[in-house]
């Protein structure tokens, strides 16, 4: 595969990086592509290697080894270059907290060399289009944390990117804040930005993204669609909770219907599976469950969550891989 494909906006093969005297392998052989036009999310939990993949190829970076482009142009050779055409929104809001809207993003205006009448309009025209005018001449600090996050990716679009670069950027947010967040870089996208995102929410990954990247331990371990990942674990979960005197009977029931061996939580008396069938496995459950006379306390046909696509891929779950860099930190990174 070439750097150079046509139609390829965001390139990276065999990137790697490490820390601690290489203890620690942030980046392990990364390899991606985003085509034009498009958006990739990279789907992971913390500690998995999103962030750093996101700073190799926002020239923050320099990787150990590997070969990355933006547009053609090689990161570690032209980063210049390359910054002269990309957008770049972090976990955290890059923004002074004691200046208003306004003077932050027209500082950002000068920081990137536009006039000084240049980066006034360009102020303006961000604050109308994030729905900020309003607050424009207040101080961040008093912003919620959709304003702050809204500002952010303003403050980042700036000389109008050609790529753009979302690190979790709704990390922190509540429901609402989400989905007007969703709605901006919706928007975004439709006006021709190729955008690689960085998430860990399946639901945001199922709403923003053409394709997703799922990442673990520095490298890419599954690609494809939303649906094609969801394939991977059963495409939808049958979960039942019953008393625990009807748990051994229950387990057969779902097995039969399922024609896998169910999953069972006895604490939680839950018994659940992957099914391929939809709505039909849950019916005829909930027949054969009646003709046994066992009434369920709860039964649910559940879409996969993040957890359910990495107990698949990796073996482990999303929190369970928190818990071990909390813990490597802890101990300075020894096991």
């Amino acid at each position: 595969m070439s750097a150079n494909k046509p139609g390829v906006s965001i390139y990276a093969h065999e990137l790697t990086k490490t820390y601690r005297n290489g203890e620690v392998k942030a980046l392990d052989g990364l390899t991606l592509e985003v085509e034009e036009g498009t958006v990739l999310a990279l789907l992971g939990p913390n500690g998995a290697g999103k962030t750093t993949t996101v700073r190799v190829l926002a020239t923050l970076l320099t990787p150990d080894s590997g070969y990355a482009t933006v547009n053609g142009v090689d990161v570690v050779k032209h980063p210049d270059e390359v910054r002269k055409m990309i957008g770049l929104s972090g976990q955290y809001a890059a923004l002074d907290e004691t200046l208003t809207g306004w003077d932050n993003l027209n500082m950002f205006g000068r920081l990137y060399h536009l006039s000084s009448q240049g980066a006034k309009a360009r102020a303006e025209e961000l604050l109308e289009k994030f729905s900020l005018t309003e607050a424009a001449k207040r101080p961040i600090k008093t912003y919620s944390g959709g304003m702050r996050r809204r500002l952010d990716l303003a403050a980042s679009l700036i000389i109008k990117p050609k790529v753009l670069f979302l690190d979790e950027p709704t990390t922190g947010l509540d429901p609402r804040g989400r989905q007007e967040m969703w709605g901006v870089i919706d928007e975004l996208v439709k006006g021709g930005v190729t955008l690689l995102l960085t998430t860990q929410y399946l639901e945001e990954a199922d709403q923003l993204a053409d394709s997703i990247a799922v990442i673990d331990t520095g490298k890419v371990i599954a690609r494809g669609t939303s649906d094609e990942l969801k394939r991977q674990v059963g495409g939808e979960r049958l979960e039942v909770v019953v008393e625990n005197s009807q748990l051994a009977q229950t387990i057969e029931i779902v097995k039969g219907v399922a024609g896998i061996e169910p999953s069972v939580d006895e604490g939680l008396r839950k018994v659940s599976a992957a099914v391929n069938t939809g709505s039909t496995a849950l019916v005829q459950v909930l027949r054969t469950l009646d003709d046994a006379q066992i009434h369920p306390l709860d039964i649910a046909l559940k879409r996969p969550s993040l957890d359910d696509v990495f107990l698949s891929l990796t073996g482990h779950a999303a929190e369970e891989k928190n818990e071990i860099d909390v813990k490597s930190k802890k101990r300075g990174g020894k096991k």
